[in-house]
């Protein structure tokens, strides 16, 4: 009989507080990662940071009411999420035009 041992990282615990995200892995690790990795968690209210799941078998953590994930292996391997970029101004005047011309034309 073979046993496979699942080296992956899980969470088994979590605490955001208002400078940092701190996970408790099942293996014994604890890792912090600073909160403004997170723009959402950064700009969530406390109770929004605090109402979260684990999700699965602790391969992540989700925050239901901003929209955002984070997953064990992400905070080891140090990836903050990047905010998404604004569109520029030239881009949405382009489709702005457009679709005055789409209107015009129906």
């Amino acid at each position: 009989m073979n046993i496979v041992a699942n080296n992956e990282p899980r969470i088994i615990d979590l605490k955001v507080t208002s400078e940092s995200i701190v996970a408790q892995l099942a293996d014994g690790r604890t890792v912090s990662v600073p909160l403004a990795w997170s723009w959402r968690l950064s700009e969530a209210s406390p109770a929004q940071r605090n109402h979260f799941e684990i999700m699965g078998s602790g391969h992540g953590v989700q925050w239901p009411d901003i929209d955002e994930d984070i997953s064990a292996v992400g905070m080891l391997g140090g990836v903050p999420a990047r905010r998404p970029k604004p569109a520029s101004k030239s881009r949405t005047r382009k489709s702005a035009l457009s679709t005055k011309r789409v209107r015009a034309a129906a």
